[in-house]
């Protein structure tokens, strides 16, 4: 059976990630900009706050020792202490940073410990990762998971350690934390996603049919069938959970399988377009012109590197 969560992961291509120990003392409170790259954190001790920026004022989050945080979609967050508020978007942030060694010192450097955090971040290295990561959650937060915390450590451990085919494993650790993390949030996850739709069984039913048959001709009744709901309820709920329309999310999934065949340029554009669900070249190209910027072939050859076709324009 097709795995939407797994693939939708393996075409990120995770790469190796920074990762550093943060001990704070209380009062403390960080505010971290968007910085183009996905972030995790996980509370080794104590505990703290989290506040992720996001609309309608974001969501604010109290974390406990064991607690997984990931954020996949680059978007400001703060953290702070428990006994305050984390800094809003704009707001000024005093607290004093000290480097030290593999990580840094928050707050008074002379005070009590209340939490030890390891964050970091990871590097989604498909040139569709902005496409991909738009089906996952805008944060994902993991209560008491021992796994996590083991995985997240050995990824800090191998990051920083000077060992033969250290690359090649800290790709598959972050592949396999990602997923951990992904499929460990099914029930709980805090925003809508593609890991809310799996967690429900009547769409999940749905995601797996358009995941393992990308190239057939679904219409919003069949995939109400497959779900075993009504059209207009099917409609809403998945739209409520998932966080897009069954079309949408749909046309984004064949999008990115489409840009990954056309990059390993082993089909013909023919038999691509038939794969994602187009019956004739020409619907295909209008699709894939209108979310890409460029035409198909062009698409292929300015991702293989040919010095004869210049990028589209921004």
């Amino acid at each position: 059976m097709v795995d939407p969560l797994a693939e939708v992961v393996s075409l990120l291509q995770p790469t190796a990630p920074f990762s550093k120990l943060v001990v704070a003392s209380a009062p403390w409170a960080v505010r971290r900009a968007d910085t183009g790259r996905p972030f995790y954190f996980v509370v080794l001790e104590g505990g703290c706050r989290l506040h992720v920026d996001g609309p309608s004022g974001g969501a604010s989050i109290p974390l406990d020792g064991g607690d997984f945080v990931l954020i996949p979609a680059a978007r400001g967050f703060a953290t702070s202490s428990r006994d305050r508020e984390p800094p809003r978007e704009g707001e000024a942030v005093t607290t004093p940073i000290a480097p030290m060694p593999g990580g840094a010192r928050v707050g008074d450097p002379n005070g009590p410990v209340d939490a030890r955090l390891l964050v970091g971040h990871c590097v989604f290295g498909s040139p569709d990762a902005a496409l991909l990561v738009s089906l996952l959650p805008q944060w994902i937060h993991v209560r008491g998971d021992h796994r996590l915390s083991m995985l997240v450590q050995l990824v800090g451990e191998e990051s920083r350690a000077d060992r033969p085919a250290r690359d090649i494993v800290l790709a598959r650790l972050l592949e396999v934390l990602l997923i951990e993390a992904l499929r460990s949030a099914a029930g709980t996850a805090g925003s809508a996603g593609l890991v809310r739709g799996l967690a429900d069984s009547r769409l999940a039913l749905a995601l797996r049919c358009m995941h393992e048959r990308p190239g057939a001709p679904w219409t919003i009744d069949e995939l109400a069938r497959e779900a075993a709901m009504s059209r207009s309820a099917f409609f809403e709920r998945f739209s409520r959970t998932v966080g897009v329309a069954p079309m949408a999310y749909l046309l984004a999934w064949r999008m990115a399988l489409a840009k990954q065949l056309l990059r390993q340029r082993e089909l013909a554009i023919a038999d691509i377009a038939e794969r994602v669900g187009y019956s004739t070249v020409s619907t295909f190209g209008v699709a894939f012109t209108r979310h890409a910027g460029m035409p198909p072939g062009r698409y292929a050859r300015t991702a293989a590197g040919d010095p004869g076709e210049a990028p589209a324009a921004a």
